[in-house]
């Protein structure tokens, strides 16, 4: 799912979880629906209690955020740094111009390019507990 946030638009806990929704319920209708864990920052729009509400009733496990840990997004330490790599001098005159110069290249990523971003927030995130859990207990994933 791609959404792209219109100029001037706050992200409000109720914005979160109608994204969340849409992700979760029509998009991934009867694809995710056990053992699936989400992983979010510590801003407010993730910790408000209709987003919260959302990905419980959707049957989602919140995992804990560690404070101080930014890099745990995928997104911050994975797609925005190569996404940058891509953009660099680049000059798009309007919002609707940088959309869909973003949006072909974010399609033809390959599924490893994503894959390794997901690895790595794996990792990152099993240093910042201390539960000695691996990421397959973690994220009740199969066996390659």
């Amino acid at each position: 799912m791609m959404d792209f946030l219109a100029m001037g638009t706050t992200v409000s806990g109720t914005y979160y979880a109608s994204l969340l929704r849409k992700a979760i319920r029509i998009e991934r209708c009867g694809v995710l629906n056990k053992g699936v864990c989400l992983l979010q920052d510590n801003a407010p729009v993730h910790n408000s209690h209709v987003a919260q509400t959302e990905a419980w009733s959707c049957g989602y496990e919140i995992l804990p955020h560690p404070p101080y840990s930014p890099n745990l997004a995928p997104s911050n330490s994975h797609l925005f740094p190569t996404m940058k790599f891509f953009l660099k001098g680049k000059l798009f005159p309007d919002d609707e111009m940088l959309i869909s110069g973003v949006k072909p290249w974010l399609l033809t990523q390959p599924a490893d390019f994503y894959r390794r971003g997901l690895h790595t927030c794996i990792k990152q995130w099993e240093k910042s507990q201390s539960t000695g859990s691996t990421s397959r207990e973690i994220f009740n994933e199969r066996p390659s």
